[in-house]
């Protein structure tokens, strides 16, 4: 019999359940054109690119682990938050995390037609676009209605099924590698190299929600640290390895829109390039499955400690899910996807998860000096220096992102300093009228 979680909840999620939400989440559509992207701004030193990337995001990766090793409640950063910082900064995190959560599921359903018109040209415009959203997100959404073992479940099917095109392209495309596209003929400009760890720091995103389900994962606080480092190191050995194929066997890779379905296309021929559309979008509906999974985590979470009303944190009576957070965010998710585009989405959930990476590295040192912080599971060596290091970054990130994006971010913080102050209002005034 499974344990019971929060509020009723169903501790159904497994450790290799929770590794493959992970890597669902990190592993979007971004691999499928990040290579060209990255190849034209570093060249060959793409390669040292990823590896630099890589050991920056791991600082504020450590930092979830530590803290993720602490908690076996519902809400991950909001959790860490409200227990470092008090209410204001939960509800900030949370708020601000379950906005990042929409808009990503808004930047990738665009991306999913866009990917599907490849096939269904009719897909990716007009009704057909409509169509083919209101499908997926009402699918996602009775998928997570009817339990989490079914989301989990649907999760590994999406792994298997995202991790096969890339493992296979990786494993043929190594025997087509010419050296002489390896040729080294001088370091980058310090800017180009830069902008391209910049941007990859965004493709190892979503590993922060990791501990979002934990009042539904079997043992939160040795599996949340677990999964995500075996998921992070495996997501590292893929991207490097599929950069290599990728400079190794197309030629023209700095120019290419699609270079994973070029490569293919050239060492494999048509049917190469359409296994690699194909899977495109088994990778995109893989990480929407996951952020439908997680984002109304993140409300019943908020509701449970009081500050969303309680009936968002209601549980359905024979599933066990929080039914009332997940038909509410599927409908917030529905709207933002049919208004928006990729790329606004995109760049606003990117941001905003910086300030969420922010407030979860201030609160590992913080944690750590509170006698009364349950023990981690996992506690990360020299954690205040990585805690610093890590914010430092957050940072640096932020600080190289473009005037408009930046200013929606902040107006989005603002906008939840408004909703905290008017849910705090209609509290006090209600617990007023029961004294009188």
């Amino acid at each position: 019999m499974t344990a019971a979680g929060d509020a009723g909840l169903v501790r159904g999620i497994r450790r290799w359940d929770l590794v493959a939400l992970v890597l669902n989440t990190v592993i979007g559509a971004g691999i499928f054109g990040l290579p060209s992207e990255v190849f034209r701004r570093a060249g060959v030193w793409s390669l040292l690119a990823y590896l630099v990337c890589a050991g920056l995001v791991a600082l504020i990766l450590l930092c979830f682990a530590e803290l993720g090793g602490r908690y076996t409640g519902t809400g991950g950063p909001y959790l860490y938050a409200r227990e470092a910082f008090g209410p204001l900064a939960a509800f900030e995190a949370g708020w601000l995390l379950w906005l990042a959560q929409l808009t990503a599921f808004a930047a990738l359903a665009n991306l999913f037609v866009g990917y599907l018109g490849y096939f269904w040209p009719a897909a990716s415009t007009g009704n057909g676009r409509t169509a083919v959203i209101v499908t997926m997100v009402v699918l996602l959404a009775a998928l997570n209605l009817m339990g989490v073992k079914r989301a989990a479940l649907a999760s590994n099917i999406f792994t298997i099924a995202k991790l096969a095109p890339l493992l296979l392209f990786v494993a043929v495309g190594l025997f087509f590698l010419r050296p002489a596209h390896f040729v080294v003929t001088g370091p980058p400009a310090p800017g180009s190299f830069t902008a391209s760890v910049l941007l990859l720091v965004f493709a190892f995103a979503g590993f922060e929600s990791a501990g979002i389900p934990a009042g539904e994962t079997v043992d939160p606080r040795r599996d949340a640290p677990f999964a995500l480092l075996t998921a992070m190191a495996f997501v590292v050995l893929l991207y490097v390895a599929i950069q290599v194929v990728c400079i190794g066997t197309l030629p023209a890779l700095a120019g290419s829109a699609r270079p994973l379905a070029d490569a293919s296309l050239a060492f494999v021929g048509g049917a190469g390039a359409t296994v690699m559309a194909a899977g495109a979008l088994v990778s995109v509906a893989g990480t929407l499955n996951a952020i439908m999974l997680f984002a109304p985590r993140l409300l019943f979470a908020m509701a449970e400690r009081g500050q969303v009303p309680a009936a968002v944190g209601a549980t359905h009576p024979r599933f066990r899910t929080p039914y009332v957070a997940i038909l509410l965010s599927a409908a917030a998710v529905l709207w933002l996807s049919l208004s928006g585009t990729f790329i606004t989405a995109a760049t606003m959930s990117t941001l905003i998860r910086l300030f969420i990476y922010a407030i979860t590295c201030a609160a590992v040192p913080v944690l750590r000096r509170r006698a009364q912080a349950p023990a981690t599971a996992f506690r990360v060596p020299a954690g205040d220096a990585v805690a610093v290091g890590a914010l430092l970054l957050c940072a640096w990130l932020f600080a190289g992102s473009t005037f408009v994006p930046a200013r929606n971010t902040l107006v989005a913080a603002g906008i939840g300093l408004l909703l905290y102050a008017g849910v705090r209002m209609m509290r006090g005034s209600r617990a007023g009228a029961a004294v009188s």
